[in-house]
């Protein structure tokens, strides 16, 4: 029964962790998936310029000057105003931050079932399980050292952020010529795994 519980808890956090990634990435708040994608490249292309330690320096000089100077604000404002706000942070100060016990288990869960899969699935690969896989897979990495050579990790990742919050909004709205054509690259695909599998020995899916 715990095991079930545990599980179902699970699904329920990776369902809302889904649900929020897939309003940010469609746009559907456009304030708030403007700031969070802004803040992305920002923080991207600074650490492009600039070393992480830098980065996060400045950063942290920045918020703190805004609240610094807020607070400042706040209370020269009181003083000639002759009134009695109190802190002007003091609503965020007496927020409950602590992680429960509990929600500090599901994401050590969550975690722990993604690094074991995985393991199992780089094991699969790495020891041949089966062979057409661990072909694809080392053509994967092939290519990847040329998108390594002519890129840096930082421009792929801000190429990725870029993508993330851009071809899912294309997609959905020419989803149907899209389609399409990843159809006639999947069947071509196919087609080439099909005959290199005929003429591998051994390279053919056991039957299930």
């Amino acid at each position: 029964m715990q095991a079930s519980a545990d599980s179902s808890s699970m699904d329920c956090l990776w369902s809302s962790w889904k649900g929020q990634a897939i309003d940010l990435l469609y746009w559907r708040d456009i304030k708030q998936t403007g700031i969070v994608f802004g803040s992305l490249l920002l923080l991207l292309f600074s650490l492009t310029q600039f070393s992480v330690v830098s980065v996060v320096a400045y950063l942290a000089l920045a918020g703190l000057s805004a609240t610094i100077s807020f607070r400042i604000y706040k209370s020269v404002l009181q003083a000639v105003q002759k009134t009695d706000e109190g802190h002007p942070f003091k609503a965020y100060l007496e927020m409950e931050m602590n992680l429960s016990q509990d929600q500090i288990q599901k994401y050590t869960d969550c975690l722990q079932l993604y690094v074991n899969s995985t393991v199992k699935e780089l094991r699969r690969l790495f020891l041949v399980q089966d062979l057409v896989d661990s072909l694809k897979f080392a053509v994967l990495m092939w290519l990847l050292t040329y998108v390594g050579a002519l890129f840096n990790g930082l421009t792929l990742l801000i190429m990725a952020v870029v993508s993330m919050f851009t071809l899912p909004v294309v997609y959905d709205k020419y989803q149907a010529q899209i389609d399409q054509y990843l159809g006639l690259v999947r069947t071509h695909i196919n087609t080439v795994v099909a005959k290199i599998q005929a003429k591998i020995p051994g390279a053919k899916r056991k039957a299930e």
